[in-house]
């Protein structure tokens, strides 16, 4: 008698399940809220899954990573004697509102999520409406960090969804996001209302400052991803000088960079600070050149003119991790002799950041050489030193101002002695003017560094020469 392998057998077809959109075991004080069925029943056949296909062509982060960040965030909560973290997301300042809980959970949507996180079991994100999320919720094909996505219907059912875990008394950490620029946590009032109208037996705490401490230094894999978005961001550069050129307008170029950007691999993130304007201008006439512009006032439909400078600084995104890249172009064959000093002087500037951004070096170590060339040559600067960055920007530690001008988070105020860790992750900001030639005109320059011994790692290679528009 010989043995014969099994028949494989094909799911039968015909057999379908129904989706609501709701999982099969919510608790009972969820059930009791009454609250709407996100969609009528929707037949699926009872042996489909989310394809798994897009996973092959979106940035992935591995589960040892997710395993580290875990274990790590729940050793934080047991010393501050938190048993549950509501983590809430949103688009705020080109959504960086998004980068803790896009820590925590490796995903997280513009249009706002919120986030469980537990000490002993797994997490919970709700997340897009009913509308986005037949025949299932899309996030569930592109990562693996988190299984138990829901469809987001308010923040009474987050909180009922702690009543049922056993939560209702206790001490819950509220994580938003805050940055060295956006310091006031982004908490809506109605959230914080709702949350302590719903759980008014729990203690909410600030849980904020963890989060940003564990995004203070990076791992490999995260280095991985903005070495990744520093490859586009090199590219950007190309497509920037190639477009510049006489007759086209601000936006056309603009729009090169930002395709560029989308084209490989980068996601849509429209932050570029952009400026244009005549090199040689009447001096009674001011233009904005010492640094790039916000929105609405770039990109402009104003063609580009022979003897035009254009200054700008813009982040690329790959996989939620931001890189920055500063640069100058001049329209024109032949850059002026007193815009070539003050790039050269930013070149000393770049090549210090370099070499003193190791560890063991303190912040004020740092900035104070970085600076010296500048001094030395009498220029001056809207921003000179460096701010940090990751899922958000800037992040902790930020020094880009002189002492005791603009705001404490940035002008180094009780930063000096903080000594740089490998790992740590900096945009340059190198923006200086020549006050004794013109008060409106200068150069920025910026690669992107992760601190390393024996000096940084650029993850850009920026050009060392300013770019002439039209080349190519």
């Amino acid at each position: 008698m010989t043995d014969t392998a099994p028949t494989p057998t094909t799911p039968d077809p015909l057999t379908w399940r129904e989706t609501t959109g709701l999982p099969d075991d919510l608790g009972e004080h969820v059930r009791a809220l009454g609250l709407p069925v996100p969609f009528p029943p929707h037949r699926v056949p009872a042996h489909a899954r989310p394809t798994t296909r897009l996973k092959d062509h979106l940035p992935q982060l591995p589960l040892e990573e997710r395993d580290r960040r875990w274990d790590r965030l729940r050793k934080k909560m047991l010393m501050a004697g938190v048993d549950a973290l509501v983590i809430l997301g949103n688009d705020l300042y080109w959504d960086m509102g998004l980068a803790n809980l896009r820590y925590v959970m490796g995903i997280g949507a513009k249009m706002g999520s919120v986030g469980l996180f537990f000490h002993d079991h797994d997490p919970v994100l709700y997340n897009a409406v009913a509308h986005m999320s037949r025949p299932f919720h899309a996030q569930a094909s592109i990562q693996d960090w988190v299984s138990d996505i829901r469809i987001s219907r308010g923040l009474r059912e987050v909180a009922a969804e702690l009543h049922d875990r056993g939560h209702a008394r206790s001490r819950i950490g509220l994580v938003t996001f805050s940055s060295t620029i956006q310091t006031t946590p982004t908490m809506l009032a109605g959230d914080a209302a709702a949350l302590a109208q719903a759980l008014p037996e729990a203690t909410l705490v600030d849980f904020n400052a963890p989060l940003q401490e564990m995004r203070m230094v990076k791992s490999e894999h995260e280095i991985a991803h903005m070495r990744q978005a520093g490859r586009i961001a090199r590219s950007v550069v190309d497509v920037l000088v190639a477009a510049a050129r006489p007759g086209a307008t601000e936006a056309e170029v603009y729009a090169d960079m930002i395709r560029q950007q989308i084209a490989s691999g980068g996601e849509p993130n429209i932050f570029n600070l952009f400026a244009s304007g005549p090199l040689e201008h009447p001096t009674e006439e001011l233009w904005h050149l010492l640094h790039g512009s916000d929105q609405p006032m770039v990109p402009s439909t104003r063609p580009l003119e022979d003897g035009d400078l254009i200054v700008t600084e813009w982040h690329t995104k790959y996989g939620g991790y931001l890189v920055h890249t500063e640069y100058t172009v001049y329209v024109g064959t032949r850059v002026p002799d007193r815009l070539q000093r003050i790039w050269d002087v930013s070149l000393e500037c770049l090549d210090a950041s370099q070499e003193h951004l190791r560890p063991g070096v303190t912040l004020q170590e740092a900035w104070e050489a970085i600076r010296r060339p500048a001094e030395r040559a009498g220029l001056d600067f809207v921003e000179l030193g460096f701010h940090a960055m990751g899922l958000a920007s800037p992040e902790f530690p930020t020094v880009i101002y002189r002492p005791g001008f603009g705001s404490d988070a940035l002008n180094g105020s009780r930063l000096g002695g903080l000594v740089l860790e490998e790992g740590m992750a900096f945009g340059n900001n190198i923006d200086l003017h020549d006050p004794a030639w013109k008060p409106d005109v200068g150069c920025m320059l910026a690669d992107f560094m992760v601190v390393r011994p024996g000096g940084a790692e650029l993850l850009v290679g920026t050009p060392r020469e300013i770019g002439l528009g039209g080349a190519g």
